[in-house]
């Protein structure tokens, strides 16, 4: 049984460090964006995306990343075995958003696998809601899991960078 769940603010690399722990651990995907989103960047409806985050987090073993609404991010919290939490600067999300933006049409690895990219001026709003009224409180619900689950809080580009080359030693 391996529940990993990968949490942090807008282009901080959660997607490539999932893709990484799935192949490397043989673990199922779960791409919370693909959950939450519809094509042009429309939330599904809110009873939608509950069931099917709940279903994503039933399993046993599973590699889960990004933050979907507020309020499930504590079941998926709760259900993880081990908590990646990437934890940057705002202005170093801002960077590697506009950075992928100015790339969008030359990315393979897309959120939600979306052809569209999402409008800059609301993704950036996001992000400074997220750092300002969630990135508090997903702290304090991380730092509240105990010692029964593994939580690794990565706070520059070097510890993601480290935490990466990690994943393909043996544990």
């Amino acid at each position: 049984m391996t529940r990993i769940a990968i949490i942090g603010n807008a282009a901080a690399g959660k997607s490539t460090l999932a893709h990484k722990l799935s192949s490397a651990r043989g673990l199922p995907h779960v791409e919370v964006d693909k959950l939450l989103w519809l094509e042009g960047w429309k939330l599904v409806p809110a009873d939608v995306y509950e069931t099917r985050h709940s279903a994503a987090i039933a399993g046993d073993k599973w590699v889960i990343e990004g933050l979907g609404n507020q309020e499930s991010i504590p079941a998926r919290i709760s259900r993880a075995a081990e908590i990646v939490l990437i934890d940057l600067p705002l202005w170093v999300h801002f960077a590697l958003a506009a950075e992928r933006q100015a790339r969008w049409h030359h990315e393979d690895m897309r959120p939600a696998g979306m052809d569209e990219k999402p409008p800059t001026m609301a993704l950036f709003r996001t992000m400074c809601e997220v750092d300002q009224n969630w990135l508090p409180a997903i702290r304090e619900l991380c730092s509240k899991t105990g010692e029964a689950k593994k939580l690794t809080r990565l706070c520059s580009l070097e510890e993601i960078d480290a935490y990466s080359s990690q994943i393909d030693r043996p544990e």
